[in-house]
């Protein structure tokens, strides 16, 4: 016997109704670990930064955050590597200030920031710090500028790479206080500071997350910070601006993922992320190296980018960096 119309079709909706429907692959992400690609050595303030708020995402996202160290070409070599992952949430670049640098100082790059990588969330904000070995002369901006004038040329400035803000913090300098100084980049902080308290180097603009410890057992001496405000990490030591009118630079580090990243995951991670500079855990640890915390939208971590890049194209010119 034929069943009728009407009750075959009501059977076929029960059935549907009834039928599971399958999750999209991002509701469960995390299923296993995430790779934060840190594109500098180990030891300096992107890698310092990111272990003490990636130990806590691991505990936010139910899954490890792999900490991964793939330095070379100011930071270049591990954005193309994330610029070229699957975008599905599993692996993040630690950007920063020297991704807006590199737009301009790099005439070709092997990626297209705005195009391959999409802005999550802006995790801190931190002045760098002007240091040089005790053993050196200066003990203040004026007298480094005064020693750097009498012998041109002669001083050396070290950095953790070309276009890093490291880097362009001291072509800043050398444009603002009138001097000549020769710039030796190096592959990540840690080997530059150590050659700077050996003597092999006369001055560094580093971050002060990887410089600061030096600063505080003697090792190294702080003769002022890059920002036009004073550090709450370092009190009593003076701002460049106070002898050098008008000069700032400072750091900053931000989440960047492969575009194409699913928007729910995107979220997640902005989410957690801001839930994790909030704690006040993490927020003390970072004013303790001199980071501020920052947090925010998706959307105000990528207009701030593009603020940056706009920026750091000035400096660039004006200081005649270049960078093959």
């Amino acid at each position: 016997m034929r069943q009728p119309i009407g009750g075959l079709i009501a059977a076929l909706l029960l059935a549907g109704a009834a039928a599971p429907v399958a999750a999209p692959v991002w509701a469960a992400w995390p299923e296993r670990p995430v790779h934060w690609v840190v594109p500098y050595t180990p030891g300096g303030a992107t890698d310092i930064v990111a272990r003490i708020i990636g130990a806590k995402l691991s505990i936010a996202f139910g899954q490890t955050v792999v900490i991964d160290n793939r330095p070379g070409a100011g930071g270049n070599v591990g954005t193309d590597i994330v610029a070229k992952s699957p975008p599905d949430g599993y692996t993040m670049l630690f950007a920063g200030v020297a991704h807006a640098i590199s737009e301009t100082a790099y005439p070709v790059l092997p990626f297209d920031l705005h195009r391959d990588l999409a802005s999550v969330v802006l995790l801190s904000r931190l002045p760098n710090v002007m240091v040089v070995a005790p053993q050196l002369p200066a003990r203040s901006v004026p007298e480094f500028i005064a020693l750097a004038k009498a012998q041109p040329g002669k001083l050396n400035f070290a950095s953790s790479g070309n276009g890093t803000s490291v880097h362009l913090s001291g072509e800043l300098f050398k444009f603002m206080a009138g001097i000549d100084m020769a710039h030796v980049p190096y592959r990540g902080a840690a080997p530059a500071i150590q050659d700077l308290i050996g003597g092999h180097v006369q001055v560094m603009f580093d971050n002060i997350p990887s410089a600061i410890g030096h600063v505080r057992s003697g090792n190294l001496r702080a003769l002022a910070v890059t920002t036009l405000t004073r550090s709450q990490a370092l009190p009593d030591v003076p701002t460049i601006a106070e002898s050098v009118p008008g000069y700032e630079a400072y750091s900053w580090f931000s989440i960047m993922v492969p575009t194409g990243t699913p928007v729910p995951v995107v979220q997640r991670i902005n989410r957690d992320t801001n839930t994790v500079l909030a704690s006040p855990e993490i927020r003390d640890r970072l004013l303790e190296l001199g980071a501020t915390p920052a947090g925010g939208t998706s959307e105000e971590c990528a207009r701030f980018l593009d603020a940056e890049i706009e920026k750091w194209a000035k400096v660039v010119r004006a200081a005649h960096v270049t960078i093959e």
